[in-house]
């Protein structure tokens, strides 16, 4: 699975927090995606890399503006990975 997190400029609510999400869900094959406006980005989680031109135009045509891109593997932690020995 690949994390891809994009610095977002122009998030001021909840409402914009949605409005990214929903754009992303809709045009992009992913699995979970979350925004934040406070952090001024949304984490997105995928089997594959998602477009850069693709994504930066989705969130324009939303009236947004993508800063940044970068993507790391991500792998999901199991339960034994939460206790430190």
């Amino acid at each position: 699975m690949i994390e891809t997190t994009l610095k977002i400029d122009g998030m001021m609510c909840g409402m914009c927090e949605a409005h990214v999400s929903d754009v992303i869900r809709s045009k992009f094959n992913i699995k979970k995606v979350s925004a934040s406006h406070s952090k001024g980005q949304a984490v997105i989680l995928s089997d594959g890399p998602l477009g850069e031109a693709a994504l930066r135009k989705a969130i324009g045509d939303t009236g947004y503006t993508v800063t940044d891109v970068t993507l790391r593997p991500f792998e999901k932690k199991g339960l034994f990975g939460m206790f430190k020995r």
